[in-house]
């Protein structure tokens, strides 16, 4: 009779053991609607023109929902949106007319740092011009949004940081 305690104990006791070192930690939450906060950001000569103003994020186990506005060309405001999953699969959108946006997302493996990583193909003139870049979301110490972006084009290569407060 222990021995059958023993084993039945053994058989419930080690899937419980294989799952706490397999489990999915906890991602941070980065849901919420984000005001960018000039002060505290650093965004360059160029970023500034073109940094998203208000960010919202829908955040769920399986993807992200990431809704943008900013300044727009002609003096208004454009408002992006884009959901990616967090499996790895390749998001296609289109942002600025009529151009592609390819996106992918990526949690690190403690789950506090998400990155999206791009590629953007304009067409004007018949001349295809692509932008590629990474994003960095993570939640400062805080409680605010830092959105480090890195960006290389035939322009030249860009690194802005955005910090964004609830």
């Amino acid at each position: 009779m222990k021995t059958l305690s023993v084993k039945l104990l053994t058989f419930l006791i080690a899937p419980v053991i294989i799952l706490s070192f397999t489990s999915m930690p906890d991602r941070v939450s980065l849901a919420g609607e984000w005001k960018l906060n000039e002060g505290k950001s650093e965004l360059g000569e160029f970023g500034g023109r073109f940094a998203a103003r208000k960010i919202k994020v829908e955040q769920k186990t399986d993807a992200i929902t990431i809704s943008k506005t900013a300044p727009s060309f002609d003096g208004g405001d454009v408002t992006t949106t884009e959901t990616l999953s967090f499996d790895g699969k390749e998001l296609e959108s289109t942002v600025f007319g009529s151009s592609k946006k390819k996106s992918v997302a990526k949690w690190s493996d403690d789950g506090q740092l998400l990155t999206i990583t791009y590629t953007i193909a304009f067409e004007r003139d018949g001349q295809t011009t692509e932008i590629k870049g990474k994003e960095a979301w993570t939640l400062t110490k805080d409680g605010t949004l830092s959105l480090i972006t890195e960006s290389t084009s035939p322009f030249g290569d860009m690194t802005t940081k955005a910090v964004y407060d609830k």
